[in-house]
């Protein structure tokens, strides 16, 4: 037993040394990484904003989708088509009378593609409508994907411009979003922002308003609006309010050649206590004619071509 113990303590143990590290330490560190990975590269900051977006629409980010809307009736559906109102089926109700404006609609919807066909009977269109008056007609809109507010800034990053946003507050028609939406893609901004709660949504009204700039202009959706816009200040963003009586008037604000939120309020009630003590300024736009207040989507006309005009 000893002369083994003698044998295994005569074998050569662990040195101490280096341990490899010296051969380690020459040895390379691989090829360089490409510029999507490598932290504070401009490539690297726009792919973390492409994967924002990308979590957001399949994580339903605040806002997330809507619900899926019916079009109902003949020339509402017809319209619907003419405007790009994006559609999922066209319900056709079976052995219908098929006029010039079944005809048009059927039409529309082949030359589009991606529309789904689908022959019901008036029993089927019925239950779906809840008994309205849907003529054999019935376009199905899916959900409207809304971005992020964060979004609407990447956006500006992305092209290397200064942000020009703007927000809703407590709009509630259709119509006026999709007019504010359309103004904002004329005047090459980044984007509108809408609250959740008590607001307009992105309805086939809005869309057909829109004249088709839907598809192109995102539309954001808050669970907080006051947040947002304070999370907007702390990117340096200047949050503007729209007020009747508000302390600087519309040509003075020379914030609006920087990146900027403008803030609408409803025609009735203008902008919310909280919405209002958020803003950086308060501006009034000077009528002459002695009208008391504009709507959300001319007041958002003007303001943003006064912006374009100063960016210009």
């Amino acid at each position: 037993m000893a002369a083994n113990n003698r044998r295994m303590s005569g074998k050569k143990g662990a040195q101490v040394g280096s341990g490899g590290q010296r051969r380690r330490g020459l040895e390379g560190k691989g090829p360089t990484p490409p510029a999507e990975m490598r932290k504070g590269h401009a490539k690297q900051r726009a792919a973390a904003a492409k994967a924002r977006r990308a979590q957001g629409r399949t994580q339903r980010r605040p806002g997330g989708k809507g619900t899926s809307e019916l079009v109902v009736g003949r020339n509402p559906v017809v319209e619907a088509l003419r405007e790009g109102v994006p559609a999922s089926t066209l319900y056709v109700q079976q052995f219908i009378d098929n006029d010039e404006r079944v005809r048009e609609a059927l039409q529309l919807a082949a030359e589009r593609g991606g529309i789904n066909l689908m022959e019901a009977p008036r029993p089927e269109l019925d239950r779906m409508t809840n008994g309205l008056n849907h003529q054999g007609l019935v376009l199905q809109v899916p959900p409207y994907e809304y971005a992020h507010p964060e979004d609407l800034l990447d956006a500006a990053a992305d092209e290397g411009e200064d942000a020009l946003i703007v927000a809703l507050d407590g709009v509630t028609d259709p119509r006026n979003l999709g007019a504010v939406v359309r103004s904002v893609s004329a005047f090459g901004g980044h984007g509108v922002v809408v609250p959740e709660r008590r607001a307009a949504g992105m309805t086939a009204g809005a869309w057909k308003t829109s004249a088709g700039t839907a598809a192109r202009t995102p539309v954001a959706r808050a669970t907080n609006l006051t947040r947002a816009l304070e999370q907007y200040k702390k990117a340096g963003v200047v949050v503007v309010g729209l007020a009747a009586d508000g302390e600087v008037e519309l040509g003075e604000l020379e914030a609006l050649g920087g990146p900027v939120a403008i803030v609408v309020g409803s025609e009735g009630k203008g902008l919310s206590r909280l919405v209002g003590e958020t803003c950086d300024f308060r501006v009034r736009i000077p009528m002459p004619g002695g009208a008391e207040s504009l709507n959300a989507g001319v007041a958002a006309g003007i303001v943003l071509y006064e912006a374009a005009r100063r960016r210009a």
